[in-house]
């Protein structure tokens, strides 16, 4: 009985092994990456005190992916820290990904007054303080002047360094965030080591 064309040849079993190995993996890895879970380093002093440049996130895709095999729009939870695709990215110039905390909703009325922002909707039309649900994290005071009804399909997103444009977001020329950009939850700062903490 003749020996098969691969034990003949045991190096070319070998690296077709190899070859599909490497393929699985990569495979492997943009599933993981679109549908579960997304890693993204932080740059610049928006967030602070809560994240800090070289802090390494990890961005929960599941909810979104949910979402979307419902046939829904994702829609992060207030005060939540999220990461989205800048709507204005120009390659070379602005950030491709930026991170921020979730303010409103489409439909509510956001207000930034005397350092403080008030949202209004039809559960609270007297206003509340949407840093209430940040577990006072954000900065304050808050500079700048807002008034605006947060669009259809977007939502209000502020930075935590929130004192002159060290964060820039909705109050300052970012503007709204359409659903659809939103990458995910921030689930885990992973590094530095010591200071590994969930959101």
């Amino acid at each position: 009985m003749e020996a098969s064309y691969f034990t003949r040849h045991p190096f070319l079993k070998d690296l077709l092994s190899l070859v599909i190995f490497v393929v699985c993996v990569i495979i492997g890895t943009v599933l993981i990456n679109t549908f579960v879970f997304r890693s993204y380093n932080v740059v610049g002093p928006s967030m602070e005190t809560t994240l800090y440049t070289g802090d390494r996130l990890i961005v929960n895709r599941l909810p979104v992916t949910w979402a979307n095999i419902q046939g829904k729009k994702y829609m992060p939870t207030r005060g939540q820290v999220i990461v989205f695709r800048n709507p204005h990215y120009t390659l070379g110039i602005e950030d491709e990904y930026i991170v921020k905390r979730v303010i409103a909703y489409p439909g509510e009325r956001v207000v930034l007054k005397n350092g403080t922002y008030t949202v209004y909707n039809d559960a609270h039309p007297e206003g509340f303080n949407p840093d209430d649900y940040n577990h006072g994290e954000p900065g304050s005071p808050t500079s700048g002047e807002v008034d605006e009804v947060v669009p259809e399909g977007e939502i209000f997103v502020s930075g935590d360094h929130r004192q002159g444009n060290y964060s820039y977001d909705s109050r300052n020329g970012l503007g709204t965030i359409p659903q659809y950009d939103i990458v995910g939850p921030v689930a885990m700062r992973i590094f530095p080591f010591n200071k590994i903490r969930t959101f």
